[in-house]
């Protein structure tokens, strides 16, 4: 084998720029692999990360009847004392908050200018609401007993060109079905860097929702964030046992989960294309070697090399190929992601509708999918390597020793 190897590195040797080029070949198509997946992975955990943290948490505790699309305020849709449920919810260890929430619908209007919102009544003391409190750009954040305050997102102050301090008008739906409205303040203008949910969203304190929407002592949700996701499915297991209506993040995201599935089965479709590019590199080169050393090949068939060496000749070669190429993959990879996550990827109004994804997409590279994608790539340039070297090794003594006479 030590023999191999020296004739390998030899013949690789003559054409050293051929051999680099090709190696490069593999190394560029992996780097692509690697920043793509990079990609894939740091919008997708962006979209899961956003949706949690933002809307949906890691569990909610819902009336049966609950309907999230209507936003309904009746009674019987909504969770009784839910005050009561979350303080006995946040005694489980593997509770990081939990919180009740009221959602309602409605609009806000200055002047002449108006903008649909969804109306979020919370517990401004609740440490699930950090990334909206981190997120103020000016003005405070709430207060629970503040009567005239609400916040709103940068997008809305930029459309209706309103400060913090500044009088606006609020219409929100009620739980008898009409209107009702009433002049706030704007204490804060926040931003959570998530144009699909800073655009419409809307905070009020717990106790002014449920004054204003006829909603006294019921929420729409009791919202619970753990400490890591994956006490996710042992709470819920705990919670339902007590008879109260359960969901998880995943049954609250199904798009985003669905949309992740997909993208997956893009990609790899993707992937195939990229590494079969980079394969036809190296049967290309390997191929060009078996015709460029026809009578090498003949004269070590002739001095009683067989066929088995003379292939395993050629298998070292693209070993070897595949070892240089896996090397500069992972280096020009790495620095692809690094280079990317400088700026990142700038989407701003483009997210789609639904997706929690951050304004700017940041790549997000694993040791694991390094490691998988490096272990395809290798293992792809062995195998392009094997039609040249079975096609080297079939080539007959004489033949051979005759096609460069």
């Amino acid at each position: 084998m030590l023999q191999l190897i020296k004739m390998a590195f030899r013949a690789l040797g003559r054409n050293r720029r051929r051999s680099f080029f090709s190696a490069l070949a593999v190394g560029v198509g992996l780097a692509i692999l690697i920043l793509l997946a990079s990609v894939i992975n740091g919008e997708m955990g962006s979209a899961i990360q956003g949706a949690i943290l933002l809307e949906t948490g890691h569990i909610q505790v819902r009336a049966a009847s609950y309907d999230e699309n209507r936003s309904s305020l009746k009674w019987e849709d909504l969770v009784l004392n839910p005050e009561q449920i979350a303080s006995q919810v946040a005694d489980l260890p593997q509770v990081k908050a939990a919180t009740p929430r009221l959602f309602a619908s409605g609009f806000i209007s200055t002047g002449n200018k108006s903008a649909g919102a969804r109306i979020y009544g919370i517990d401004p003391e609740s440490e699930a609401n950090d990334p909206y409190r981190l997120g103020i750009i000016s003005g405070s954040f709430l207060t629970a007993d503040d009567r005239e305050g609400l916040l709103i997102g940068k997008p809305v102050a930029d459309n209706l060109h309103l400060n913090a301090g500044d009088n606006v008008n609020l219409s929100v739906n009620t739980a008898n079905g009409d209107v009702a409205e009433q002049t706030f303040i704007v204490r804060g203008i926040y931003s959570t860097n998530t144009f699909s949910f800073d655009r419409a969203t809307i905070f009020l304190p717990l106790a002014k929702a449920q004054t204003i929407t006829q909603t006294q002592n019921h929420s729409s949700t009791v919202f619970i964030l753990l400490k890591d996701t994956s006490y996710t499915d042992g709470v819920a297991s705990a919670l339902k046992q007590s008879g109260l209506t359960v969901l998880t993040w995943k049954d609250l995201n199904p798009l985003v989960l669905e949309f992740e599935t997909m993208a997956n089965s893009y990609i790899s479709i993707l992937y195939l294309i990229i590494l079969a590019i980079a394969a036809s590199v190296i049967i290309n080169t390997l191929i060009m070697a078996v015709y460029e050393r026809t009578r090498e090949i003949g004269v070590l068939s002739a001095i009683g090399m067989r066929s088995g060496r003379i292939m395993w000749l050629f298998l070292v070669e693209s070993f070897f190929l595949a070892v240089g190429g896996v090397i500069i993959g992972i280096i020009l990879g790495v620095s692809g992601v690094f280079l990317f996550n400088i700026h990142g990827f700038y989407i701003g109004k483009m997210g789609l509708v639904g997706f929690m994804v951050a304004d700017t997409i940041f790549a997000k590279l694993t040791v694991n999918n390094m490691i998988n994608l490096s272990i395809m790539t290798f293992i792809v340039t062995i195998l392009a390597g094997l039609y040249p070297a079975i096609l080297a090794s079939r080539l007959q003594p004489v033949e051979a020793l005759r096609a460069e006479k």
